[in-house]
């Protein structure tokens, strides 16, 4: 009988302490001076180093101003869609703000802030010598794809290539452009923003019809997602929506004007 009662204090004054840890999040981060958010380095121009090493894009500037709101320094860490979720459950990022598809699976590993902040398709990005016309005509051919792409399995499973995957885009592009693949499957935003903008791109194309238009999210860890902090956070995202601030720094960072942003804009106002 005591060691039961032992035991039930235990589990009651861990819960309690456990309780206090995830409240306190929030508040760790502000007694830190500083939110360690984890970014994208290689996707311009949402995130990606200059010629100069500075990281900046779109994701840059929202992870700044989430610094600047809370009134702390933002710390930057380099991750990619095959580790994003891992640092972010590991603890080593306070928060993700990489280009993150919004989906049930995800949902069960790391706490999704709503409402999202951005959103894209899938398509490829391909040689315009290829004379691809139809996602059936990756059947059977070698394409490039990123590790841990939400839309790597669905695209397999209906179309049929044979995935090539690496954990990077510079890996990616390298392979793409020294013949490895026959196309990159990837995020229209990114290829569109590519085609736009960059003339070592210019002898390629987007060629097929985009397919699968997911949201984006920010990440906090999921323990803390009904927390002050991961309230805090979905604060911030809707005053980025109502204040127009998406569109602006989406504007101000060369994309092309993205109909869900004004969606949500007016939605909000």
């Amino acid at each position: 009988m005591k060691s039961y009662i032992k035991t039930a204090i235990g589990a009651a004054v861990a819960a309690v302490i456990g309780t206090g840890a995830l409240a306190d999040k929030l508040q760790d981060i502000m007694d830190a001076g500083k939110i360690v958010v984890g970014v994208k380095n290689d996707y311009k121009p949402w995130g990606y180093l200059t010629s100069d090493g500075e990281l900046v894009g779109l994701e840059i500037d929202l992870a700044k101003d989430v610094a600047e709101r809370l009134g702390v320094e933002a710390e930057l860490i380099p991750v990619v869609a095959s580790n994003r979720m891992e640092f972010l459950q590991q603890g080593q990022i306070d928060l993700i703000i990489a280009t993150m598809g919004d989906n049930e699976k995800r949902r069960e590993v790391v706490g999704m802030i709503e409402p999202n902040y951005y959103a894209g398709g899938t398509n490829v990005i391909a040689p315009k010598a290829a004379s691809l016309e139809t996602w059936e005509d990756l059947r059977g051919k070698d394409v490039c794809a990123l590790q841990g792409a939400y839309y790597n399995r669905r695209v397999t499973e209906l179309y049929g290539p044979n995935l090539v995957a690496f954990a990077g885009i510079p890996e990616v592009t390298s392979a793409l452009q020294n013949g490895s693949c026959i196309a990159f499957l990837y995020d229209n935003t990114w290829i569109e923003s590519q085609l736009s903008s960059d003339d070592q791109w210019a002898e390629y194309e987007m060629p097929f019809e985009t397919e699968d238009p997911q949201a984006w999210a920010i990440a906090v860890p999921l323990e803390d997602l009904d927390t002050a902090y991961g309230q805090k956070m979905s604060e911030i995202v809707t005053d980025w929506h109502k204040s127009g601030y998406l569109i602006e720094r989406n504007e101000a960072n060369g994309i092309a004007p993205s109909p869900f942003l004004q969606e949500q804009h007016d939605k909000l106002q």
